[in-house]
């Protein structure tokens, strides 16, 4: 990326430097939200593209094509949405285990 502000969280764990669990759980429960939300979006859209084949016609093929697409990308970010899920939960159990180890 260029000029903007775009940061990539690779969770390399640095030496001697604990894992901050409940930004991890944050992070993972950020992400479900975004893909849930995507999943929903997506959803409408091929909802919207499945209308348009019966009124317009025309471009039926079009449209067809754009729902497949849609209703794919509506599958792909739920699935996306329950890994980071099983993400948030399995931050949030670590983050129980270590409670008091190393927090704050």
């Amino acid at each position: 990326m260029t000029g903007g502000k775009h940061h990539h969280h690779h969770h390399v764990q640095e030496e001697n430097k604990p894992i901050d669990y409940a930004r991890e759980v944050k992070h993972h429960k950020h992400n479900e939200h975004l893909a849930k939300l995507g999943a929903v979006a997506a959803g409408a859209f091929a909802k919207h593209e499945k209308h348009m084949i019966k009124k317009d016609p025309a471009h039926a093929h079009r449209h067809k094509i754009e729902q497949e697409i849609a209703t794919t990308v509506a599958v792909a970010a739920g699935g996306y949405a329950l890994h980071e899920h099983h993400k948030k939960k399995e931050a949030k159990k670590q983050m129980k285990h270590h409670h008091g180890h190393h927090l704050f």
